[in-house]
């Protein structure tokens, strides 16, 4: 059972692989946003981890964060999520990431339960042309 006040953590550093500069999300080799976003999604996905069925899974389905400080090559990351609320199927979760220097982003992040083989079927009939 998914509670508020649930809390999960992911560590990342800071590489040529995550840099806006080599994800084309700018041309500076500093912690990329998508990469910020990734690690603040992989903190959340931790939150809950345990806690859902074989056969259940969280999606991501919304985010809402500010970028506010650059972390250079080396910087290790820290990001962390905590459940704020449950609705249903729907999660929302409190995030935060950090770097030696203090917070470097936060915000809010939405994930939804599914099962496992129908998001997966739902998903394959749409590339299929079976818009539902």
């Amino acid at each position: 059972m998914i509670e508020k006040g649930m809390n999960g953590k992911f560590e990342t550093s800071v590489s040529d692989a995550n840099t806006a500069e080599t994800m084309k999300s700018g041309s500076l080799e500093v912690f990329a946003t998508p990469a910020l976003v990734a690690a603040l999604e992989a903190a959340a996905v931790s939150a809950v981890e345990g806690s859902l069925s074989a056969e259940e899974t969280t999606v991501g389905c919304g985010i809402s964060i500010t970028h506010a400080a650059p972390s250079v090559i080396g910087s290790h990351i820290t990001a962390s999520a905590t459940v704020i609320a449950v609705n249903g199927r729907q999660i929302s979760f409190s995030v935060t990431a950090s770097d030696e220097g203090g917070i470097i982003g936060e915000g809010e992040h939405t994930r939804v339960i599914v099962n496992k083989d129908k998001f997966l079927s739902k998903a394959k009939g749409r590339s299929e042309g079976n818009v539902n």
